[in-house]
């Protein structure tokens, strides 16, 4: 039942979005079967304070962001 309809709703997706839904697709297939992605998605987040040098990396980053320095 579920399959059915996921199967027409991917009928029925504009082409534009087809290449998004293949990729989260892909996404929720292998989330459980790999064990880097799995344990990359447990991991706890990294709160650990920022140091003056990694701060000043970040402001120099945005300032080139900004300037149009980079392209991303």
């Amino acid at each position: 039942m579920i399959k059915e309809r996921l199967h027409r709703l991917v009928d029925e997706l504009p082409d534009g979005e087809l290449h998004a839904a293949e990729r989260f697709l892909e996404y929720l297939r292998n989330v459980g079967s790999d064990p880097v992605l799995r344990a990359f998605m447990a991991a706890p987040l990294d709160d650990e304070p920022l140091t003056d040098d990694e701060a000043a990396a970040i402001c120099e980053a945005e300032e080139e962001i900004a300037r149009g320095e980079v392209v991303n």
